[in-house]
């Protein structure tokens, strides 16, 4: 096999985070609301459907989008269950704004979906007067019953961006202040959004406030290309023998850019320019150059920055011959598949050295060129972990059902296949 070279430009899709908040937001703005570059992937139509499913008026996702908004308690009670497909983000984030809504829904979701703890959503919204019914443990199929809710000092004692936003979007329909500690700052995609739409938030450290809001100003926002997706990127390019990769207009929010830090930590080759704001977030232009990269050790104070891309950096440790260690990770466990289980059966099963921790993983220096089938259990993110290790010189592995990548990245393989020669 050739030596790897990457070459040319990558805009990779919208930023599913903010794609899925500005839906919701946009929905109880006061008027129309623009939204361009929405990622149109199953995720988001999760999230999308189950608007609808509740009175919203939201078109077919399009790069061009004008949504008109209800108010803050428009929203009306759904004659179907709120079906939220794999979707995490869709199942936490929309409990919250039903917990504030005179009203009751039922969530349903795939199996791995349903599976999902949905428990650390339930506690505080239960505290504020919202109650929840479950089928079967903590997972879906759930019940919300809402009610006018009250006000809360909530402690999450972990860092979770869907739990923080599910209170945050309790309180804002119920128009209560609301505060919530985390044990280190997580993604604020949900608080930056708020202000641009002349909500009081504001964040101090590990905490934030909502203080309460009449009504949203409508969104006029262009979504920045996800920086989760942009690092199968900047990873690839890191591996690669020769070449240069720019991606364009990525999100560069501080909460988000833990993998870019980590893969520089190793020795990485990353430069930002075109640095620009759009709706509150930072963006930029990364241009990606191979490097020898070297050990790195992650712990739970790196984690909330780059949970999403975990699975990507041990497979570019592997790919790299260098020693990995990840800690303080646990939560890995409970996302689309056992990451932690997955990430080191599959990185076995292609002939790379890899243990797993009660709380994450370590990956040994072992062999370079690795073979062998890659079965990511359904798992988006995990197929394009390999995919990546998969594109490496000297690398033959096959990946069991590699469609799974549209619930984030439809065109993922095009656009690997496109930048990698």
């Amino acid at each position: 096999m050739a030596p790897l070279r990457v070459a040319g430009a990558v805009r990779v899709p919208g930023d599913k985070s903010i794609s899925h908040r500005s839906l919701i937001l946009a929905c109880l703005a006061e008027g129309e609301s623009r939204v361009a570059g929405i990622l149109d992937s199953e995720d988001v139509r999760s999230t999308a459907g189950a608007l609808r499913t509740m009175g919203a008026n939201i078109p077919e996702l399009s790069s061009e989008m004008r949504i008109g908004g209800l108010g803050l308690r428009g929203l009306r009670p759904p004659t179907l269950a709120l079906d939220c497909g794999n979707s995490g983000t869709t199942t936490r984030l929309l409990a919250g704004l039903v917990a504030g809504h005179p009203f009751a829904a039922r969530f349903e979701g795939d199996a791995s979906l349903s599976r999902r703890p949905m428990k650390r959503v339930a506690e505080p919204l239960t505290y504020m007067g919202a109650q929840f019914d479950f089928e079967h443990g903590d997972g879906l199929p759930m019940t919300v019953h809402g009610v006018d809710l009250r006000s809360i000092d909530w402690d999450t004692k972990s860092a979770s961006a869907q739990v923080k936003s599910a209170i945050l979007l309790a309180g804002l329909v119920s128009e209560v202040e609301v505060r919530v500690t985390e044990s280190s700052r997580s993604r604020d995609h949900t608080e930056r959004m708020l202000r641009s739409m002349g909500v009081d938030v504001e964040n101090d450290g590990n905490q934030v406030c909502l203080r309460p809001a009449r009504r949203l100003t409508p969104l006029d926002l262009a979504v920045p290309a996800d920086p989760s997706s942009a690092a199968f990127f900047v990873a690839l390019a890191s591996l690669a023998e020769s070449g240069e990769l720019q991606l364009d207009d990525v999100c560069l929010n501080p909460t988000r850019i833990g993998f870019i830090s980590a893969i520089k930590r190793m020795g990485g080759d990353i430069r930002v320019t075109a640095r620009a704001t759009e709706g509150g977030e930072e963006t930029g232009t990364l241009t990606v150059h191979p490097a020898p990269l070297g050990n790195l050790r992650i712990t739970s104070a790196d984690v909330p920055s780059l949970i999403d891309e975990l699975p990507l950096l041990a497979c570019v440790a592997a790919a790299a011959g260098v020693e990995l260690e990840i800690t303080g990770a646990a939560e890995l466990r409970v996302k689309e598949s056992d990451r932690i289980s997955v990430v080191v059966r599959n990185l076995r099963a292609v002939g790379a050295k890899a243990d797993e921790l009660p709380d994450g993983l370590r990956v040994r220096p072992g062999a370079r060129e690795f073979s062998g089938i890659v079965d990511p259990q359904g798992d988006h993110r995990i197929a394009m972990a390999f995919g990546v290790l998969s594109a490496v010189s000297g690398n033959r592995i096959e990946i069991r059902n590699p469609d799974v990548v549209a619930v984030s990245y439809p065109g993922f393989w095009e656009d690997l296949k496109r930048v990698a020669a």
